[in-house]
């Protein structure tokens, strides 16, 4: 038995779900959320197999609701099932450790198989998020690896977000990690660059 938690601001959209859900031989809706909070509050006191999550609600957005039911419970698998899919919104999910993310045009043979797929350990992906993914991989940046290979791969995402202007807060906000965290990473990347600043940082990645 797949036991579910659903969580969407919505009523009508959650009723939906939770109806569709309980026809399904193997699946069992153990709760529903109304918001983040209340998704992190529920998942770490029923234990679900799979958090059904949509990205914008109030109080918590579903990013760092899952960001902060994975941090407590990683064997949940969360699966974002939203309305939302721009660059922006999937890359949010999927740096928060969101391990599917479909559209809520899914049917209910797709959300079926989304379901089983992630709660085996499995990621899935709606064919349109896919598709945006390859094509923002496709319009990306020179790779930063090849021009500096000493960085580690959290150092290289960290300094590209230096690169586009973030905070220290920012970028913790934005990769979920804590700000004293950044700090270790940045002075990291600064000795390996050779450099003593963000400017200067900036202007050597920029520098062709």
């Amino acid at each position: 038995m797949i036991r579910i938690l659903v969580a969407d601001d919505q009523a009508i959209v959650r009723d939906g779900l939770v109806t569709v859900l309980s026809l399904i031989a193997g699946f069992e809706v153990v709760g529903q959320a109304v918001d983040g909070e209340k998704a992190v509050a529920l998942s770490a006191e029923l234990a679900p197999d799979v958090v059904l999550m949509d990205l914008r609600m109030p109080r918590l957005d579903g990013a760092a609701a899952t960001a902060r039911i994975l941090a407590a419970r990683p064997q949940t698998a969360v699966l974002v099932l939203t309305t939302f899919a721009d660059d922006e919104s999937i890359i949010g999910a999927l740096r928060a450790g969101a391990r599917g993310y479909l559209t809520k045009d899914a049917g209910r043979s797709e959300l079926e198989a989304a379901i089983r797929s992630v709660a085996s350990g499995h990621s899935t992906f709606a064919l349109e998020v896919g598709a945006l993914l390859v094509e923002r991989l496709g319009r990306a940046e020179p790779d930063l690896r090849s021009r500096f290979p000493t960085l580690t791969a959290r150092e290289l995402e960290v300094l590209e977000l230096i690169v586009d202007g973030l905070t220290n807060g920012e970028i913790a906000a934005r990769i979920y990690i804590g700000v004293p965290t950044v700090k270790t990473h940045i002075n990291s990347i600064f000795a390996k660059l050779g450099v003593s600043d963000r400017a200067k940082a900036i202007a050597l990645v920029n520098h062709r």
